[in-house]
């Protein structure tokens, strides 16, 4: 979000947020602190959906009893459970608790509004599960096709690593798996472009020590936020969502990717949530979305960019 408040060519009308890594009230406490650490206060936040359209926290605890352990649940794992999902705990907001408030619009009405008002202007970066853009899709039959392009951060092909969440579900990707029909939902209407970056690409990038280490030398509002609510040592150690903006940004970064038509399996198996790739020979007949899917990316690049831009005083 920073990188997107700190790009001049961009006019970012509007912060929606998601239950996804922890619930919904406590990801958008966090928006709203950071747009007022920012002094960007005149961006507005908008709350989106609580829960997945099916997927429940008892269905995913029994999934591991059927078919192993996840080893990311996100909103669902045990230490937010104390916490629900509608309220702050102030400890876990080391930032503090933020003085204003999330506009009366809800997510999905407002990206609705928006493609309205500016007609193949408006870019969703969708870069958490996708129940919110779901929705807006199923608010507005035209929404997809009055979207200017809509950009992901998920999906799995087949990433080269050892890291356990992968090593044997190459297929599993915790934004696409949270909200599995919401997934299929997007991915099956009639966008002019999507951009995703897989995990394939997202293990390839690392913020640390280059890009932690060069805000720790910046006097930015942005720089300092980072370096101060940042815990180190960083794990995992991935620029999940700063590589989605920048490859928008600058799609010259963008070194590899595949052209493919994208879905996730929605039956509730050992696959339910898992990313499904096709070919234009092997494609179904009810067509999902052809996706860019990005597998490789200008590193050194990428992290001077993060680095340069959040570094700025002043837009």
């Amino acid at each position: 979000m920073m990188l997107l408040m700190k790009s001049p060519e961009v006019q970012l009308l509007g912060i929606t947020v998601i239950t996804g890594n922890s619930w919904r009230d406590e990801e958008v406490a966090h928006a709203l602190r950071m747009v007022e650490g920012l002094g960007r206060t005149d961006i507005p936040v908008f709350a989106g959906a609580v829960f997945p359209l099916i997927r429940t926290a008892e269905e995913t605890r029994l999934f591991d009893r059927l078919y192993g352990k996840v080893s990311f649940l996100g909103a669902y794992t045990d230490t937010n459970a104390p916490v629900g999902w509608d309220k702050v705990d102030p400890a876990r907001m080391p930032e503090g608790l933020p003085k204003i408030h999330t506009a009366d619009e809800n997510a999905a009405q407002f990206m609705v509004r928006m493609v309205h008002a500016h007609p193949h202007q408006v870019t969703i970066m969708a870069l958490g599960p996708l129940t919110n853009v779901a929705i807006a899709c199923r608010l507005d039959p035209h929404f997809a096709e009055l979207a200017q392009e809509l950009v992901l951060m998920g999906g799995s092909l087949n990433p080269q690593t050892n890291a356990a969440e992968w090593i044997n579900r190459p297929r599993h990707e915790f934004n696409f798996w949270f909200d599995p029909e919401a997934t299929s939902i997007v991915l099956r209407e009639k966008w002019a472009k999507v951009t995703t970056t897989t995990i394939d690409v997202s293990i390839k990038t690392r913020a640390e020590p280059e890009v932690l280490d060069g805000l720790a030398k910046a006097h930015s509002a942005a720089a300092q936020w980072v370096t101060k609510y940042t815990p180190r040592p960083l794990f995992p150690n991935y620029l999940w969502d700063e590589m989605a903006v920048a490859a928008w940004l600058d799609p010259s970064l963008i070194l590899g990717e595949r052209f493919v038509y994208m879905d996730v399996a929605t039956d509730h198996g050992a696959a339910y949530g898992d990313t499904l790739i096709y070919t234009e020979a092997d494609k179904p007949s009810l067509t999902p979305s052809q996706v860019h899917a990005i597998t490789d990316v200008d590193l050194p690049r990428l992290q001077k960019m993060i680095v340069e831009r959040l570094s700025v005083e002043k837009e």
